[in-house]
């Protein structure tokens, strides 16, 4: 093994290096007891700043181990002389006595030793500055910064935090203002001048990044404290009266009752010194003008809401007043608080106005209509609901909203939503949909004429109207009712009547074409938002809308054929409005589609002049003064809906009228045989008591169950008793009419229960029964009213005759979905007009409904739309 050898004078050479490089690290204690040396001569004297420095000429290792001495003494004195005390700053003293408390241990004076020493560590043309220019550990500057954010955060931030406790918002912001200056004072006293009075140069950049990063330091302290709550609301205030928006909540109407001239300028002069002030500290940032943006969004949503919910007059000019107010009111205290809100050198300057573009104010101006649109949005239903009131206005505020595909899709999103949840329910009435429909048609006309809005809204309305039974029913009540109802009637349909009268909707169905209107030199491409299903019409026709409910007119037409008799059977001799409203269907539908209801009153109008013929010819009015006397009208009776053909005993007397009549009918008319409907009409009956006479208009079968106790022995005879079975066989009449008929004797006290099932005649009244007469006289006709309603329910309606005649072909049914399987109502139609003998005379909407019994009855089941047999 070879072992190397130094000479002996290399190695003392070494042990002399390393032991001044081990004395540079770890100096001896008498050069440790003094961390910064009054006076050091072998380093040379200090110089000022901007003066160089002389140093004595030695090797490169004495070089690098005084200098390390000398970086080490430097900043141990600079860092104890700048270092903060660990108390808080006394910020009350400092207010109460201005300046003259900030010395002493905050504002220290500087010894030359001292400044030496900041100037080695910060000056350019420092040595020891130069060698760790890019060492962030020996940055003078960065130590002090993270010094004062130390000291900020240990001492002064928990005190921030307690006293923006309770009180007044504006009283707290200032205090937090006044503390906030005196913090900044004191940090920046001996920065700028202890420190940065060494780097000229770099010494407004250095004193931007120190403020920069104090004030960030300080708002992000004070974020999630309620510092953000309490400008927020203090803005809210100052804001509402500058603004001068109405007072809302109870909590602030003491602070602001009166919105007068003085109060608005001191709400307005409190905002700008409180804003400066806040933005002086450095809390003005992009935090406070996020707080800001939001109460002025706040504030302005709250103006239009309070300023124009429910006006909606027309012509309206709610979208010029608001534009003008936020040009002239809501962008000018905007633009002066931004103003002391900006940066450090736009807040100092004299001119404190911010240069806001056209496209800002147009930028707000369209907020503002959004605003104004989304409060209409909310107030749809009831501008809708109350569209013959007078709501144009608020469908004109709405079109300047509904510019955008967005926008639209909105409004009826939303408007959906609201009529699913409070009009599409089984609460509602058909009749009050139909009226709320009808609304929505005409205020969509005016928002969009197009006719897309009212497409996409109209669905969901149409489908719940067509599973609704009574809806063509009603439409078709609607068309006969009488303009000069009450409006508030909600039992019928008289917006329908107005709008079958009004020229301009009156035109064939046929005209509009849709999509085939090639010869239409006006065309133009459907809207770009137009659904697939979209189908537009050359007019906003309410009747034609609500007529297309249905899959074909034979639905409608079939429901008008049979209201339009039930009201021709009526006792009444003019009937000019039914003509008046089948002549404008004629020309809304054309002819062939209503030619059974032409006959029908041509019938009725012919029964008038043939009647009176019959009355000459047989002389039926007679001369004796309780001879019965007999009208008839004549119906033709394939053009008419199926009738209640219900049979029973007249009296003999009527049945002699009766068959005299028919035989006169049949001389006039040889071809054609009278057979009387004995359910229909009414009957006029005169009844002698022996205290009273009783005059009343019934039924033709009531008034055969009276007759049947008519009595024609003397008065000294006891009253003629009669049971229903007894009845029910002598009149031919089922049981349930009986009893009907004698129960509504009974209640006009003109029969009498003597037994369970047996009646009498009543031929005077004992006191009792006499003071009950005369006190239940006026619920005496809604009783007559009420029967009469029971009687029509307990006799055949025309439904159940056509259910029974419907049941004929019910086994052609049950085979042709047994062998062919399930199929729709529309091809049931279609095959049975081909299988049937005499074929099939209805249609899909009568056979759903009769399929839907039998679905009840669970002899069929729905598959999808179509029907099978349950196996």
């Amino acid at each position: 093994m070879e072992v190397a050898t130094a000479s002996p004078s290399i190695h003392r050479v070494g042990m002399a290096s390393r032991k001044r490089v081990f004395r540079a690290v770890f100096p001896s204690p008498s050069e440790a007891s003094i961390p910064t040396p009054s006076s050091t001569p072998q380093l040379g004297s200090a110089t000022f700043a901007g003066s160089s420095l002389s140093l004595p000429d030695v090797n490169p290792a004495q070089d690098v181990a005084s200098e390390k001495i000398r970086w080490e003494r430097s900043w141990h004195s600079a860092t104890a002389f700048l270092s903060l005390p660990h108390h808080p700053i006394p910020v009350g003293n400092i207010i109460r006595n201005r300046t003259s408390s900030l010395g002493g241990e905050w504002l220290k004076a500087l010894t030359p030793d001292v400044s030496f020493s900041i100037s080695y560590l910060v000056s350019e043309q420092s040595e020891g500055h130069r060698l760790r220019r890019n060492k962030k550990e020996d940055d003078l500057l960065e130590w002090y910064a993270q010094e004062v954010g130390r000291h900020y955060t240990r001492f002064q931030l928990p005190l921030l935090i307690k006293g923006l406790g309770t009180g007044e918002d504006a009283d707290k912001l200032l205090e937090l203002v006044q503390v906030l200056q005196v913090l900044r004072a004191v940090y920046f006293a001996q920065l700028q001048g202890h420190v940065v009075r060494h780097i000229e140069e770099r010494k407004v950049y250095e004193l931007t990044k120190f403020e920069e990063r104090y004030d960030a330091m300080v708002a992000e302290s004070l974020s999630q404290s309620s510092f953000a709550g309490r400008l927020r609301t203090f803005l809210k205030l100052r804001g509402q009266i500058v603004l001068r928006l109405p007072v809302v909540d109870a909590v602030d109407k003491d602070a602001m009752e009166d919105t007068a001239e003085a109060n608005w300028a001191k709400a307005r002069r409190e905002t700008h010194n409180l804003m400066s002030s806040i933005n002086d500290v450095g809390l003005g940032g992009a935090h406070a003008q996020r707080i800001f943006a939001e109460v002025m969004s706040e504030l302005l949503t709250a103006y239009i809401n309070a300023t124009y919910a429910g006006q909606w007059v027309s012509p309206s000019t709610v979208p010029d007043e608001l534009k003008d107010w936020v040009e002239n009111s809501f962008a000018r205290f905007a633009v002066e608080v931004l103003a002391y809100l900006g940066s450090k050198e736009e807040s100092t300057s004299v001119d404190r106005s911010v240069q806001v573009s056209a496209a800002d104010l147009e930028n707000w101006k369209q907020r503002a209509v959004c605003d104004l649109g989304a409060l209409r949005i909310k107030e749809l239903f009831e501008i809708v609901v109350d569209w013959d009131n007078g709501s144009r206005g608020a469908i004109e505020d709405l079109k300047q909203y509904t510019t955008t595909i967005a926008a639209r899709s909105h409004l009826t999103n939303s408007f959906s939503s609201v009529l699913s949840q409070r009009l599409l329910q089984p609460g509602a009435s058909t009749t009050e949909i139909l009226q709320v429909y009808v609304c929505i048609i005409r205020a969509f006309a005016v928002l969009d004429p197009r006719g897309v809005l009212l497409d996409r809204l109209a669905r969901p309305i149409r489908r719940y109207l067509r599973d609704r039974d009574d809806t063509a029913k009603i439409i078709v009540g609607g068309l006969l009712a009488d303009e000069t109802d009450d409006p508030g009637n909600t039992d019928a349909l008289i917006e329908l009547a107005a709008e079958l009268n009004k020229a301009s909707n009156i035109a064939s169905g046929d005209d509009d074409d849709g999509e085939m209107d090639w010869d239409d030199m006006n065309w133009v491409p459907d809207p770009i938002d137009a659904g697939p299903e979209y189908k537009k019409s050359k007019n906003h026709d309410v009747i034609g809308t609500l007529v297309s409910l249905f899959d074909t007119k034979d639905v409608f037409v079939k429901e008008f054929q049979n209201i339009l008799g039930e009201r021709l059977l009526q006792p009444d001799l003019s009937f000019d409005k039914e003509t008046r409203v089948l002549e404008l269907l004629k020309i809304r539908f054309g002819d062939p589609p209503l030619q059974a209801c032409e006959v029908m009153l041509k019938d009725i109008l012919d029964s008038t002049r043939t009647d009176s013929l019959i009355h000459k010819k047989e002389n039926l009015p007679s001369t004796a003064a309780s001879a019965p006397t007999i009208h008839s009208k004549i119906l033709s009776r394939l053009f008419w809906p199926t009738l209640n053909e219900t049979t029973f005993s007249v009296p003999p007397a009527i049945a002699a009228l009766q068959a005299r009549y028919a035989t006169a009918f049949e001389a006039i008319k040889p071809a054609r045989k009278l057979t009387w409907l004995q359910a229909l009409g009414t009957v006029t009956v005169e009844l002698h008591l022996g205290d009273r006479t009783v005059v009343e208009d019934i039924l033709p079968w009531q008034a055969s169950v009276i007759h049947a106790f008519h009595d024609t022995h003397p008065s000294p005879a006891p009253p003629v008793a009669k049971s229903v079975p007894d009845l029910a066989a002598s009149l031919a009449m089922d049981p349930s009419l009986v009893l009907l008929a004698l129960t509504f004797w009974a209640r006009k006290l003109v029969l009498r229960e003597t037994s369970p099932g047996v009646y009498s005649v009543l031929e005077t009244l004992a006191g009792r029964d006499r003071d009950a007469s005369d006190a239940e006289q006026a619920s005496l006709a809604a009783a007559q009213t009420s029967a009469a309603s029971a009687a029509a329910a307990a006799a055949r309606s025309a439904e159940e005759l056509a259910a029974e005649k419907m049941e004929e072909f019910w086994p052609y049914i049950v085979g042709m979905l047994t062998n062919q399987g399930a199929m729709n109502a529309r091809r049931i139609v279609t095959m049975l007009k081909f299988a049937v003998p005499g074929g099939f005379a209805y249609g899909p909407e009568e056979l759903k409904d009769f399929l839907r019994g039998k679905v009840e009855g669970r002899a069929l089941e729905m598959q999808g739309a179509s029907y099978k047999v349950v196996k």
